[in-house]
């Protein structure tokens, strides 16, 4: 009998879920998503490096299988699938994506169009120089700490000891919980500078950081329009930079001329660089501008070449322009710093990121020169031993010879121990009890080859003795002086930026804001048709005439209007979608149209047309709207006369629709149509006059199952005619009733 009594512990739910939660959050936060603030990488970064370094694929050896890299990080160090250590692999390769790649790619890696990596097991990959050696290169030296992996079989880096403040130089993108990471790149050499500049004077200030460090420097090169807001953005941690491609402006013969790019925005790189080219297509197809003759992208492994042509006459600046202001050439980086410190996420400003760094620096090296100061020391102890024994030699071979094991000899050599040993003379014996090695000396001496003895070999060990002594007092000198350090740091980084620095890419300027000259549009009349797929276009209203039987025939919607007016499609949704008559294409009869859904805010999957009005003809009448739960009001027509895309036309019930808004005259009459065949007929003073954001009042009292489906406006001296399950329904004999009332039942 189990006499084990079974505790069961209460707890509250939502305690349970809030921690369980922050805890899940803390563990993408600081192990998957953000950066550590000392090396600039992300975990799953840090280890590819890592396995890397220990699988031996060095910057001078074979490339290895990337297959093999990814196999191997994700079986020691990062379990969290094949996929973002490749894909992790792969971004520090790419050197229009990294400021310095990290990993020297073999095979197809991608492409700055977008083009995606071949698969692992094609690619193959070694560490860059600059990785091996300033990333990677004194994880012998104790200087940082070593902790378990994921199943406690392995030991892996806490942080990688990286030379450079590679958060700065390579960036760094990553989405956690609830909070994300975005920090550009920047220019190693400058970044170099700034950090010398911090280690000679801590207390500098960010204007002089600004100094050295101009601001971003993105692989893809293009231009900071708005230097005058980095200053923020570095205090700050937080901000958005403006960015603009590289334009050139070539001449042609005949006097024609073509725009040429010749460096896009960073945040263009993959596919926005198609995205861009459509959109330069559709300002020529929606004849935003009649200057463009023809687009092409000349890019190469050479560089980036996008050509634009113009039409002779063309003013080149202008399309320029309208190309910042419509297109992702003029396009914004948003900046975020933050990075791990402290197993804290922290937004850090310039100033911040360059302190942690270099604490980080001062760190490694007293933990470094401490480990080289040991060895240094301990080699001194030896080197001291095998001096003094070459001066007692021979006493040191009568112990040697008189002894009957080597416990015996190393008990005499450290503590003067001659028990058991067997002397030539007296006097010896009396020598060797005053000699006192130490145990390594001992060692070494025990260990000794006689040709060491030899006159040569004992000068050489003496001149590297000194040469011992010399590096301990270096190193000693460097651990107990700020100044020493400082001076062996900034040394390292001098070589660093002598091997690895380049001119800078980006430029950063202060530029006006893009202004296009428009010219004035010349007034015509217009007949807009829409189809009943909802592609809309424009046609001059003597075409429609020409054409009026197929036009009528073919669309759902024709509306009469100017070429400056705009339209406004209200939807079941409740919503109004203005659209400008410009943004339609205008041509022959025959020309396809532009689906409604490219030119507003209107999603054909997820609403429906109810009614199409022209806003001039909308803002002096009124507008009757209706619902299927019955509700009904007038609204003026111009409350739509609206700068917005999109609007709420009119406030819905829950689960309701609007199936009606058609333009009135006080004088006309309603006739509610439900889908079970109640019909109700009323006058239109009977509803009353309400703002857009209102519901309305009650047209018809219907059962809890049945819905308006259709509303009539009809004149009292007409005779309208509708179908009700293929029996004609004539609305002017209905009966008129008063609005809220019940209805009658359709005679079949």
């Amino acid at each position: 009998m189990n006499t084990t009594e079974e505790r069961i512990v209460k707890s509250e739910y939502s305690e349970l879920m809030e921690k369980s939660y922050i805890d899940y959050a803390m563990s993408v936060i600081v192990a998957r998503a953000l950066p550590d603030a000392r090396d600039g990488l992300k975990p799953v970064q840090r280890r590819v490096l890592y396995d890397m370094k220990e699988l031996g694929t060095s910057y001078d050896k074979p490339y290895r299988k990337c297959a093999r890299i990814v196999g191997d990080t994700m079986g020691k160090y990062h379990p969290h699938g094949d996929s973002s250590i490749y894909e992790s692999l792969v971004v520090m390769s790419q050197d229009f994506k990294k400021g310095q790649p990290l990993v020297d790619g073999h095979g197809n890696f991608g492409s700055i169009e977008g083009d995606g990596a071949a698969a692992m097991r094609y690619t193959e990959a070694r560490l860059t120089k600059l990785a091996q050696e300033y990333y990677l290169g004194d994880l012998d030296k104790d200087v940082v700490n070593f902790v378990p992996n994921f199943d406690e079989t392995e030991k892996e880096p806490e942080v990688l000891p990286v030379r450079v403040p590679n958060l700065l130089i390579n960036g760094a993108e990553g989405i956690a919980v609830g909070m994300t990471t975005s920090i550009p790149t920047h220019n190693l050499a400058e970044v170099i500078e700034a950090v010398k500049a911090t280690i000679k004077n801590p207390d500098i200030t960010l204007d002089k950081l600004l100094q050295f460090v101009k601001g971003p420097d993105f692989p893809t090169g293009g231009v900071v329009i708005n230097q005058a807001e980095l200053y923020e953005i570095y205090r700050t941690g937080m901000g958005k930079i403006k960015l603009r491609g590289k334009v050139e402006i070539e001449k042609l013969k005949g006097g024609k001329e073509q725009i040429v790019i010749t460096e896009i925005p960073y945040t263009m790189i993959g596919a926005g660089i198609g995205k861009f080219l459509q959109d330069v297509a559709a300002l020529a197809e929606s004849k935003k501008t009649n200057d463009i003759a023809d687009i092409s992208n000349m890019s190469s492994k050479e560089g980036i070449r996008i050509v634009i042509e113009l039409k002779k006459g063309a003013d080149a600046e202008n399309i320029v322009n309208l190309l910042y202001k419509k297109t992702k050439l003029e396009d914004t980086f948003g900046v975020n710093m933050l990075a791990v410190s402290d197993l804290k996420p922290e937004t850090m400003g310039l100033k911040s990121i360059i302190d942690h760094h270099i604490d980080f620096q001062f760190e490694i090296c007293t933990r470094k020169y401490k480990n080289l100061l040991e060895k240094e020391q301990a080699k001194s102890e030896v080197q001291e031993g095998l001096i003094k024994a070459c001066d007692c030699i021979d006493l040191i071979i009568e112990i040697l010879r008189g002894s009957k094991n080597k416990e015996q000899v190393k008990k005499c050599l450290v503590n003067g121990e001659t028990e058991g040993i067997q002397f030539k003379s007296a006097k010896s014996k009396k020598e060797a009890e005053k000699l006192l090695f130490t145990e390594k000396q001992a060692d070494a001496i025990l260990e000794m080859r006689l040709y060491r003895l030899i006159g040569l070999e004992i000068e050489a060990l003496q001149k590297e003795h000194e040469t011992t002594l010399k590096n301990i007092a270096d190193y000693e000198d460097i651990l107990n002086n700020y100044d020493s350090m400082a001076r062996v740091i900034i040394k390292d980084l001098d070589k660093i930026k002598k091997e690895y620095g380049r001119d800078r890419r980006t430029l950063i300027e202060n530029a006006e804001a893009a202004e296009i000259k428009e010219e004035p549009i010349k007034e015509t009349a217009v007949c807009v048709l829409i189809d009943r797929f909802g592609y809309a276009r424009a046609v001059e209203q003597g075409v429609y005439e020409k054409n009026q039987d197929a036009a009528n025939e073919e669309n759902r919607y024709i509306i009469k209007c100017m070429n400056t007016d705009k339209l406004c499609v209200f939807t079941d949704t409740g919503k109004q979608h203005l659209i400008k008559i410009a943004d339609l294409p205008c041509g022959k009869f025959r020309d396809k149209g532009v689906p409604i859904d490219n030119v507003s805010a209107y999603n054909s999957a997820k609403e429906q047309i109810v009614n199409i009005e022209a806003l001039n003809e909308l803002i002096n009448s009124k507008l009757l709207f209706a619902t299927r739960g019955g509700m009904m009001k007038i609204v003026n027509g111009a409350e739509f006369d609206v700068s917005r895309r999109m609007i709420a036309a009119t406030k819905l019930q829950e689960d309701d629709k609007v199936v009606c808004v058609a333009r009135i005259r006080q004088e006309e009459q309603v006739v509610l149509e439900t889908e079970q065949g109640i019909f109700l007929r009323f006058l239109l003073d009977e509803i009353p006059e309400k703002k857009k954001g209102a519901v309305g009042v009650i047209g018809i009292r219907m059962n809890p199952k049945d819905s308006v489906n259709k509303v009539h406006v009809i004149s009292g001296g007409e005779d309208s005619i509708t179908l009700y399950q293929e029996k004609e329904i004539h609305l002017n004999r209905l009966k008129i009733s008063r609005r809220g009332s019940k209805g009658t039942k359709a005679r079949i």
